[in-house]
């Protein structure tokens, strides 16, 4: 069980990562907030479950908190520094998701309900994925904590 752990909170040292962190973090708790409490003129569960249905994402309100928990809470484990890899994971899934069934369409750019935003975030959570928490993490405590 130590070594399934070890394995999950993995990280290298270094601070490099910290900002991309803290960066998608709040971008992905935000849009997660949005989802499912309605905070920051969201939509709330209801409102983007039924966006949702409407887009053929059935049954909308499970997808809805799908979404909304993998961005609220995946966004706060970024932050912290907590469970990174297994964060990142869910969170390029969804990302990849998000790309495919309503931003491809409509091409390239942000200004046209693009896919770049979305692009961007899939990058910086599959580079997350790779290179775990960094130094500044609750990752790297425990890690610490277990090689002891």
């Amino acid at each position: 069980m130590k070594t399934l752990i070890s394995q999950v909170i993995r990280t290298t040292q270094g601070i490099d990562v910290l900002p991309l962190r803290l960066g998608a973090g709040v971008i992905f708790a935000a849009h997660g907030a949005q989802k499912l409490f309605g905070w920051f003129d969201g939509y709330g569960l209801q409102g983007t479950a039924g966006w949702m249905a409407s887009i053929g994402l059935e049954p909308g309100l499970v997808m809805a908190t799908m979404a909304g928990t993998a961005e609220f809470f995946g966004g706060l484990l970024l932050i912290v520094g907590l469970l990174v890899r297994p964060a990142a994971l869910v969170l390029a899934v969804t990302m990849v998701v998000a790309i495919v069934t309503v931003h491809l369409p409509n091409g390239f750019f942000l200004t046209n309900n693009g896919y770049e935003f979305g692009l961007a975030l899939l990058a910086v959570s599959v580079g997350l994925l790779f290179r775990g928490a960094g130094s500044l993490s609750v990752d790297q405590l425990l890690q610490n904590q277990l090689s002891k």
